[in-house]
């Protein structure tokens, strides 16, 4: 095997066509909701992690559970990548009425390109939260939030952060 690139050979680098079953594909007993996406600092140097919080609800009647997922979007980039990359997910259990407040963090490695070394690279990136990829259609609904954040400065080497 001489090509060693991704594209076309796994979802997430077939473009619009989407997966028969993605990630995160499934059914719930109840529903939930997301609000409040914050994102800290929303402009960050090329090699600080970022801060992301979000609230879940459970809307439902019944007591369950929700794997939250994060997922990075690069905005533009010098090398091919994913249409998304999952970058951090949780179950949380959430009784019926109730809502659970949600804080992870984005290392600045998780935003690294190969360009024949791991590389930073500044610009623009979209971070989606929620219970599904973004624009997954399922029978079950759930919601994805976005915000979008901005990194700054030179392009520097993984390693030299």
């Amino acid at each position: 095997m001489e090509n060693y690139t991704m594209e076309g050979r796994t979802y997430r680098y077939y473009g619009q066509e989407a997966p028969l079953y993605p990630f995160g594909y499934g059914l719930s007993y109840t529903t939930f909701s997301y609000r409040d996406l914050v994102l800290s600092p929303p402009v960050l140097p090329v090699c600080a992690n970022l801060s992301v919080s979000v609230v879940l609800a459970n809307t439902g009647l019944r007591d369950s559970e929700e794997v939250v997922q994060l997922y990075l979007r690069w905005e533009q980039s010098s090398v091919p990548v994913p249409r998304w990359q999952l970058v951090a997910f949780r179950r949380v259990a959430v009784l019926a009425g109730r809502e659970a407040k949600l804080s992870f963090q984005v290392l600045a490695e998780q935003r690294a390109v190969w360009a024949r070394e791991w590389l930073l690279e500044p610009g623009t990136f979209t971070l989606f939260a929620g219970g599904q990829q973004p624009g997954q259609k399922t029978r079950a609904p759930s919601e994805v939030l976005s915000s979008r954040f901005s990194v700054t400065g030179p392009a520097r080497p993984l390693s030299g952060c």
